[in-house]
């Protein structure tokens, strides 16, 4: 499940005119956070974050469902595939 046409022209607007300039604007926030719960109505688990600036504006302390940092988990398995290969 994604989120409606225009929550994701939302979300792509505040991704290159918000986010990309360092501006993490409360109203912004608030705004993601209403999509999300509007995903859990609709029946969704948990939330994959999938573009590196949304974990600077939502976290999981915000929200009730998961959410899934991807640039997080990349850089924990970078590093896990990285120490693997130094001990081998």
């Amino acid at each position: 499940t994604i989120p409606e046409d225009d929550d994701r022209g939302f979300i792509h607007h505040t991704i290159f005119n918000e986010l990309d300039r360092g501006q993490l604007l409360a109203e912004s926030r608030a705004r993601y956070l209403r999509i999300i719960d509007g995903l859990a109505v609709r029946g969704v688990k948990g939330v994959i974050l999938g573009c590196t600036e949304i974990p600077l504006l939502v976290k999981q302390t915000d929200c009730a469902l998961p959410l899934f940092d991807t640039t997080q988990i990349h850089a924990e398995k970078a590093v896990e595939f990285a120490v693997g290969d130094a001990t081998s």
